[in-house]
């Protein structure tokens, strides 16, 4: 198992955690446990969605619904 200090929120410090083992067959599992309070961390990279300009115009993004008032 591979280990890397992070910071727990529930032990309220700098922690080691540890990868558990991986039933879902990935490489390198996202999943980090801390090695005191058992506490899961999932460390994954943030994915951005962008909407093309087309010819100058400005993107159109998803409209926000309101409650009736």
């Amino acid at each position: 198992m591979s280990e890397r200090e992070l910071r727990c929120a529930i032990c309220d410090g700098d922690m080691l955690f540890e990868v558990p083992p991986c039933a879902d067959g990935h490489d390198e599992c996202p999943e980090l446990v801390c090695t005191r309070c058992g506490m899961a961390e999932v460390v994954a990279p943030i994915v951005v969605h962008l909407w093309p300009n087309h010819a100058g115009r400005t993107p159109r993004l998803p409209h926000q619904r309101r409650a009736a008032a």
